[in-house]
């Protein structure tokens, strides 16, 4: 019988393993080749037990980090345990394989230790270029899933010998810039290398026995807090929709609609009426749907609770075979992991309103804003890929106004500095500023937007937007206003300005200058009760 270990053993195991997930994100910001990963930190590190269950995440991106113990899981249904070996890391991006969508390549080092797999350390970083048809592996006209890039489904690229070159090199002759792809898959390599490191010492000291007992225990621990939190919301039934603007194709709005039924201590998020999958690429997986979920909850009923597998025992979640939270495998998918997976929280909010509005804020920049320059540095001749969000003013809550340039919900990735892109791209960042007025009016002001200027150095670049709030704004809770859309202008270098579409790709030229204006956040509260508030200061 297994003895379970003292309450002070357990609390510095858990600790441990949080601080080694969160050095793995350290690891691969400092040895990453692109400025994505170094400067923005598209990236995530999460730590699973031996069956794919998450017990320890980084301080990263919830898009990522609520499908990495899904994608161990479908991952070892393709590759059984016997056939791993200590040293491998096998690379993957496959959305089908409980992920999200090509780009977000994951690297899966199995942790062995008194002989038999004791753990997974798991990689995530966004690549700047997975290959496709467009620069930048966003293809906003996309059809399937095929133009959107490399699909590589569970290979191994190292072993304990080092990386297999045959493999490798098939990697990165099928990218656009493959010297920087593969200084990337060095760092994802370099990060699931010093994990293991460190849970070998957290093993030879404590043992296995007593480690998997503690994990264990975490995973109870944050069971009963995720139960005990939603025991906090009223019983019953709730609804709440959101829409897409569009997905790039077909011009209309797209709905994404969820049922919440809390009884006691579970929740039920029933998705089933939500829109057919769509053409275009703003399809997401139901493992982004559980990762969408799964963040919802832990930041209305339990935001201290620690993210692990033990969290979602109490959550059920229902998506329809067809439709856009549940796609078939050939449709595309690139927008929908942080463009769709918003709509699922705001979705969610909206039906919390309800219930626990004190909870909530009202709606934001819950969208990626993404930006993607691609072709020839003129100083250089060489391929650059620059992939930029934005963030756009907070909803305002029941206490506060919203704050300004965030990046709320799903996404956790910061900008590019200006100095960076100038050093690194030929683009010159000709302003940056907040966009005074975005944010919605009321009893608390929703966060204002930001704009920023891009200048074109080269002869030719190709530009793909990827931004959502352009025709739905954010939306005010509890009677607020709505904030400011997003706008995105191309000004030719002849004077001529084109307001372009959230989601298309243009050609630009030398002396074209990209103006990026990102949304206000909602408003809280009627705006006629704001004097009330500071009458109360």
């Amino acid at each position: 019988m297994t003895r379970k270990p003292d309450p002070f053993t357990i609390e510095v195991i858990r600790n441990a393993l949080t601080a080694i997930a969160e050095e793995m994100s350290i690891v691969v910001m400092r040895s990453a080749r692109s400025p994505l990963l170094r400067e923005a930190g598209d990236l995530s590190s999460a730590l699973t037990d031996a069956q794919g269950g998450l017990i320890a995440q980084g301080r990263d991106i919830p898009a990522h980090l609520g499908i990495m113990g899904s994608t161990v899981q479908e991952f070892l249904k393709r590759v059984p345990a016997e056939k791993l070996r200590p040293g491998d890391v096998w690379f993957l991006n496959l959305p089908e394989v409980g992920g999200n969508h090509l780009p977000d390549v994951k690297a899966i080092r199995p942790v062995f230790a008194e002989g038999k797999v004791q753990a997974f350390a798991v990689s995530l970083a966004h690549w700047a270029d997975i290959g496709g048809a467009r620069p930048g592996s966003y293809v906003p006209d996309a059809r399937d899933c095929w133009q959107e890039g490399l699909r590589i489904p569970p290979f191994r690229l190292f072993t304990a010998e080092g990386p297999d070159r045959e493999k490798l090199d098939i990697v990165v002759a099928n990218v656009r810039g493959g010297e920087e792809r593969e200084g990337d898959i060095l760092a994802q390599m370099a990060a699931t290398r010093s994990a293991d490191a460190r849970l070998q010492d957290l093993f030879g000291r404590y043992g296995a026995e007593t480690v998997q007992s503690a994990i264990a225990d975490i995973h109870d621990q944050s069971e009963a807090q995720m139960r005990a939190a939603i025991r906090e919301i009223p019983d019953g039934e709730y609804f709440g929709e959101d829409f897409l603007d569009h997905d790039g194709i077909d011009d209309r709005r797209i709905g994404v609609r969820v049922r919440i039924t809390i009884k006691g201590d579970t929740a039920r998020f029933d998705f089933t009426e939500t829109d057919d999958a769509a053409r275009g690429p703003l399809n997401a997986t139901p493992f982004t749907t559980w990762a969408s979920v799964f963040y919802a909850m832990k930041a209305i009923a339990g935001p201290d609770i620690q993210p692990n597998a033990g969290c979602g025992r109490p959550l059920q979640v229902l998506t329809r075979p067809g439709s856009l939270l549940n796609p078939p495998f050939t449709r595309p998918v690139v927008g929908g992991n942080h463009e769709t997976s918003q709509r699922i929280v705001d979705a969610i909010f909206k039906a919390m309103e309800a219930a626990v509005p004190e909870r909530l804020s009202a709606g934001g920049s819950t969208t990626s804003g993404l930006l993607l320059f691609g072709g020839t540095d003129p100083r250089t001749g060489q391929w650059t890929t620059l992939y930029e969000v934005h963030g756009g003013g907070e909803g305002a809550r029941a206490d506060r106004d919203g704050g300004p340039a965030a990046r709320p919900h799903m996404s956790n990735v910061m900008n590019t500095p200006a100095e960076i892109i100038e050093k690194f791209y030929p683009i010159r960042i000709e302003r940056q500023a907040l966009r005074r007025g975005s944010g919605g009016r009321g009893r608390h002001s929703g966060g204002e937007g930001q704009e920023r200027h891009y200048r074109i150095l080269a002869p030719e670049m190709a530009m793909t937007s990827m931004v959502e709030r352009c025709v739905v704004p954010p939306y005010g809770l509890q009677g607020g206003e709505s904030g400011k859309p997003f706008s995105i202008v191309v000004e030719r270098s002849n004077g001529e300005r084109q307001e372009i579409s959230g989601k298309t790709h243009v050609t630009l030229h030398e002396g074209d200058c990209v103006i990026m204006r990102s949304s206000g956040g909602g408003g809280y509260g009627a705006p006629e009760t704001r004097h009330e508030k500071e009458q109360d200061k």
